[in-house]
């Protein structure tokens, strides 16, 4: 007997299922369940009723519904453990009704974080922390309780001008430092001050390049290559150029030493601005350190960095290292008082950074992120080898290059998997696919000879996920990545001529 019910909706033991059409009734009713699922009726975690009691209910054979069963639960729909019967798996994200209209990537709050820019917030160092509260606290004069400089404190910009000249090689007294509340607000204020147009890394985060846009500052790409931004694109139009020269973010590599020459001598000669985003410069694993720009050429270059990857982005600190010229407007545009971040926890890291604190939390972080690095490269070689991995020399992110055409089926599937990643398309400058690379004739030309194709790729961010939760991220992330890709025959060769 073929037939089966026809578009009829079946109580199974309080499960309804819609049933249609005809054929083998195992694949109709694996159907039915996979749209349960997909339509939010059957939410992740939901308990399936047992395979003889839905068998019985339905009129079904009950190795027919065991059957169906046990291949969702290969496929990833269901999953089955011992003495907790079938249940939808956590990991098989619903996607909402249709009437809703959204995409795969939006639908649920994922299972899995892999997405790049912030570190696990349970190892926050609590306890270094309080202890440096409390002693910044005992010892703060009174003023620090009063109006606060736009300067921000002056405890903090001495710890900070010691550190960053030991740690990365930066030339600054603390008076050319500025507090401001992370990276973001420094942009935000040089874009005040300084004008545009501004060139950026063809590659970098979005939210940057709209932040200076809506500060009347448009961005124009430059190409980014193995060596970092092809800084021979700059021309005298350009006010001020944004790179990430310890880390290019996101393709990774830090810029080739004669291009940190050649983007001092553009800022001198054309009276330029170097902004350089210090956004994870402490990580490094199988390299050795790299020193900032701005010990090349204090006057020219502005270091902007923050503690949101080092510590953590809710404690709203971050700092600018300034050219002497620059102090006074960008404070004069912060304004009279300090508004954006706490006195009492500036003085609090400055006692973290005195005390050594900083230090160990950075060297703490630097060899769980190395580990956490491995374990993904460990992953991948076992279960994707055909998938290239790059830019992990540091940083807290990797880049996972994969075959033309493929970087949104892998979202999408990754989505599906209850894993948030985003693809490298996705920091891609708007303007990058459309204009020249470079802005001069000469760097046209070194372009054409060698070009740097736009790639698909993801970047997956290796320091958010819990211990105890990585592994399972990384295996969703493994059931993403596209199978590899069949070798292309070779095209026919006509015969040899006579």
């Amino acid at each position: 007997m073929n037939s089966w019910v026809n578009s009829a909706e079946v109580l199974g033991s309080d499960l309804p299922l819609e049933l249609s059409g005809t054929g083998n009734r195992r694949a109709l009713l694996m159907d039915a369940l996979r749209e349960a699922v997909r339509s939010g009726r059957l939410a992740p975690g939901a308990r399936l009723p047992p395979y003889r009691s839905l068998a019985a209910d339905l009129g079904l054979a009950r190795n027919t519904v065991a059957d169906a069963y046990a291949e969702l639960v290969a496929e990833g729909w269901l999953a089955a453990r011992q003495g907790s019967g079938t249940r939808v798996a956590e990991r098989a994200a619903p996607v909402t009704p249709v009437h809703r209209a959204r995409t795969p990537e939006r639908v649920a709050r994922p299972v899995h974080d892999l997405v790049q820019g912030q570190p696990d917030p349970s190892v926050f160092p609590r306890t270094a922390w309080l202890a440096s509260a409390r002693r910044a606290l005992a010892a703060a004069p009174d003023d620090a309780f009063g109006p606060g400089d736009p300067h921000g404190r002056p405890e903090l910009r001495r710890a900070l001008a010691g550190y960053l000249a030991r740690v990365r090689g930066v030339r600054a007294a603390p008076e050319r430092i500025v507090l401001c509340s992370g990276a973001a607000h420094g942009l935000r204020l040089l874009a005040q001050v300084v004008g545009g147009p501004w060139a950026a890394e063809e590659y970098g985060l979005p939210f940057h390049r709209a932040l200076l846009a809506s500060h009347g500052v448009g961005t124009r790409p430059l190409g980014v290559d193995t060596d970092g931004a092809r800084v021979d694109g700059l021309t005298r139009r350009d006010r001020a150029v944004l790179l990430t020269p310890a880390h290019q973010f996101p393709t990774g590599g830090p810029l080739h030493p004669a291009r940190r020459a050649a983007v001092v001598d553009w800022a001198r000669a054309t009276g330029g601005l170097v902004v350089e985003d210090d956004y994870d410069g402490e990580f490094r694993y199988d390299r050795q350190p790299v020193g900032a720009v701005q010990g090349l050429d204090p006057e020219h270059v502005v270091l902007v960095g923050s503690v949101s990857k080092s510590l953590s982005p809710a404690l709203r600190i971050g700092w600018m290292v300034l050219p002497q010229r620059l102090v006074a407007p960008v404070v004069a545009a912060k304004g009279e008082r300090e508004q954006f971040s706490s006195a009492t926890e500036q003085l609090t890291l400055a006692d973290f950074i005195d005390s050594g604190a900083y230090d160990r939390q950075v060297r703490r972080m630097r060899q769980r992120h190395r580990r956490r690095r491995d374990q993904l490269v460990a992953a991948l070689h076992a279960r994707a080898p055909h998938i290239r991995v790059t830019g992990i020399a540091a940083g807290l992110h990797a880049v996972l290059e994969l075959p033309p055409g493929t970087e949104r089926s892998a979202v999408r599937a990754a989505a599906w998997q209850g894993l948030a990643v985003e693809g490298l398309g996705d920091y891609l400058h708007p303007g990058a696919e459309h204009s020249p690379r470079t802005g001069e004739a000469r760097a046209a030309r070194a372009a054409e000879a060698s070009p740097v194709p736009h790639r698909d790729g993801l970047v997956v961010g290796y320091a958010t996920p819990a211990e105890s939760a990585y592994p399972e991220a990384l295996d969703a992330l493994c059931r993403s990545l596209p199978p590899v890709s069949p070798p292309v025959p070779a095209p026919p060769q006509p015969p040899a001529a006579p």
